[in-house]
């Protein structure tokens, strides 16, 4: 993490499951590193802001200054599994499954 990074912390789904899975985080980073930790709920923002919020961010995504992570398993077959793992928190950034080619 670089110095005077943000941390954004949503979507903590696998916790809900496994209260004995915790994220490591180095304090003594955060302290000298100056890094601000946000955490917000996904209704924070269904207010009048979303569609401002949903244009700036789209805007970030295309331009590559927010990155998105994305966790793709292939195949209709793969459905339950990848399910599954999202409670066991298996997937990093957005769980995806391609059913079919493009």
């Amino acid at each position: 993490m670089n110095a005077f990074g943000r941390i954004a912390a949503c979507g903590v789904l696998s916790g809900y499951t496994n209260s004995k899975k915790h994220i490591a985080l180095s304090m003594v980073d955060v302290v000298y590193k100056r890094i601000m930790i946000h955490g917000f709920l996904a209704t924070d923002f269904t207010s009048n802001d979303f569609n401002d919020f949903m244009s700036v961010t789209k805007d970030y995504v295309r331009a590559g200054k927010l990155s998105v992570p994305e966790d793709i398993s292939f195949g209709i077959e793969t459905i339950p599994s990848a399910f599954v793992g999202l409670f066991r928190g298996d997937n990093v950034g957005k769980k995806i499954v391609q059913i079919a080619k493009e």
